[in-house]
């Protein structure tokens, strides 16, 4: 095959770990200098593979055909080398996910995860997301796909639809290949039970069918649940908060674990996500969760709590760390107890001073879901390497603020971030250490991503593509090492 690389004309740097044999062709992935393509040789036009396409060309001694980065061609790759296809996850012990908002940033993952016991969930977006960047689910598993075969990665990898809310948006994740389900119960839990006095409570429980209300009493009123070390007390109102909050939930999520075994029998991962809450998960509500969840047989692969303190996006742990891991240890007890499956830390990204806690007290049955660090990553590279466009970056996230407070929610106060015309291009860097300037910074991906800036910005992002890899490796290896995942 020495002859059919050496083919390649000048215009293309091959990627070297693409490099791959298919039958009497070769299939590898190059850089044209703007993007990255794949390059498909053979001796003849009769021995390209098929399912791809795109423009041939004959080269010295055969012809080759310029594949663009399509969906088209991304499902070539899965059929010929199957292992770029994701793949549930639901029998490792530790996962991360990944959440690249850009489509770029895997090779970096890659590259950091492949030092660590650990698998990555290389896809991975929700639906505002997708609204927010103009993707969709089917281009970013493609996206992770051509990545995977440029690294030649092959340990397996997952791809989520995160926060999905209805059984029409599942789908739309599952037909696009992906695995993972990350189910947002915020819509049919009764979230404001939370907070109702004890008559409403009771109220709302009389509402509810009579064997069941018999059922929960009987099961769970005045109850103490020993789990290991711990135990987890529950009174009668407790137990009737929690079926006034949770059970058309639970009914739900029933509903979902059906429709998930019905397209891909046991293979996929189910997150059952109750965090998009304002006040804390209790123990004893996660105990009641995962107790009725295992009555029904439902197989989870994680449960993502809402944890005491306020893992706000883009900077590290707000809160009392000790309460923090008092708190911890109850619940990782909890999923010990009831099947080994992994607690998911949402909002995951940059807490690094929380980390060694949840590595020790899950024992790294975990699943730590990042998004919008790698994207920050690579607003730090544009300081230091772009200044001119990362200005321009930094004025359009101040500009649109306020619109994007209502989707986000943070505490940075624009007015503490040192004004950018007092800062020369040295000192830019500096800002995407400075927590207000990571916050507005981070929840303004979308409107730089989809706007006038959008072309600039890919353009260096590729021109800078070694950089960007090198920062997204260090970034994620500084996250597994202080949860404590083992090395391979």
């Amino acid at each position: 095959m020495t002859n059919l690389i050496n083919a390649v004309p000048g215009e293309f740097q091959i990627i070297s770990e693409s490099v791959h044999e298919l039958g009497k062709a070769l299939v590898l992935a190059a850089d044209d200098r703007k993007k990255h393509v794949l390059l498909i040789l053979a001796p003849t036009e009769r021995m390209l593979p098929d399912g791809f396409s795109g423009e041939l060309c004959p080269v010295t001694d055969g012809m080759m055909m310029v594949a663009p980065y399509s969906a088209g061609n991304a499902a070539a790759l899965r059929r010929h080398f199957p292992w770029t296809t994701p793949v549930s996850l639901r029998k490792h012990r530790t996962t991360i996910g990944c959440g690249d908002r850009l489509g770029r940033a895997s090779a970096g993952h890659i590259a950091a995860i492949r030092k660590f016991q650990a698998l990555p969930v290389l896809a991975q977006q929700s639906k505002r997301e997708l609204a927010m960047t103009g993707r969709t689910f089917q281009g970013v598993v493609d996206d992770a796909v051509f990545a995977v075969f440029e690294c030649d990665y092959r340990d397996g990898w997952g791809a989520d639809g995160d926060h999905l809310k209805t059984i029409e948006d599942i789908d739309v994740a599952l037909d696009a290949g992906m695995p993972m389900i990350t189910l947002d119960l915020s819509d049919v839990m009764n979230a404001a039970a939370g907070d109702l006095p004890a008559e409403d409570i009771q109220a709302a429980f009389d509402a509810l069918e009579g064997e069941y209300r018999k059922r929960i009493l009987a099961e769970y009123a005045d109850q103490t649940f020993v789990v290991g070390p711990c135990s987890v007390k529950m009174d009668a109102l407790t137990a009737r908060r929690c079926a006034v909050m949770y059970h058309a939930a639970i009914e739900f999520a029933d509903k979902v674990h059906e429709h998930l075994t019905g397209r891909r029998g046991e293979e996929f991962d189910l997150e059952i996500s109750i965090d998009e809450t304002s006040s804390p998960t209790l123990p004893s509500h996660h105990l009641f969760i995962i107790r009725e969840l295992r009555r029904r047989n439902i197989i989870v692969s994680s449960l993502a709590p809402r944890f005491i303190g306020e893992f706000q996006k883009a900077v590290d742990y707000i809160g009392d760390p000790e309460e923090f891991d008092r708190q911890l240890k109850v619940h990782a007890e909890i999923a010990r107890a009831y099947g080994n499956y992994k607690l998911s830390v949402h909002s995951g990204s940059d807490k690094f001073m929380v980390y060694p806690s949840i590595g020790r007290e899950t024992n790294h049955y975990l699943h730590l879901k990042t998004a919008g660090t790698s994207w920050l990553v690579a607003v730090e590279l544009m300081s230091r390497k772009e200044p001119a466009l990362y200005r321009r970056m930094h004025q359009q996230a101040l500009d649109v603020f306020q619109d994007m407070l209502k989707l986000y929610h943070i505490t940075a106060d624009p007015g503490r971030i040192p004004a950018l015309d007092s800062l020369s291009d040295s000192e830019l860097p500096k800002l995407m250490t400075h927590p207000d300037a990571r916050q507005v910074l981070h929840i303004a991906y979308g409107p730089i991503l989809t706007g006038a800036l959008r072309e600039e910005f890919f353009s260096a992002l590729h021109r800078h593509e070694a950089a960007y890899t090198e920062a997204i490796r260090l970034h994620f290896e500084k996250h597994l090492s202080l949860l404590g995942v083992p090395g391979r």
